[in-house]
């Protein structure tokens, strides 16, 4: 037996997946801050973190333009 999503539970699922990358970039974002802050920052650690947010934005990206898929086959 198999059960087929509806649409408004897909967009809820990827609305739950875009909150969870949005929290985690902006930890990162923090963590950015925090690294910046100090007298002698690690520039290794810096590029990780601008390399982690830019990572998330990809996510971000894709898991947008699904839900915006999702919601043009609503309105279809």
């Amino acid at each position: 037996m198999t059960i087929e999503l509806t649409n408004e539970e897909k967009l809820g699922i990827v609305n739950q997946h875009i909150k969870s990358v949005d929290y985690n970039t902006y930890g990162l974002q923090l963590d950015l801050l925090e690294a910046q802050a100090i007298p002698e920052p690690d520039s290794v650690q810096i590029t990780s973190l601008n390399n982690r947010i830019a990572v998330q934005n990809a996510r971000k990206a894709v898991l947008v333009e699904e839900r915006d898929s999702l919601t043009a086959d609503a309105t279809e």
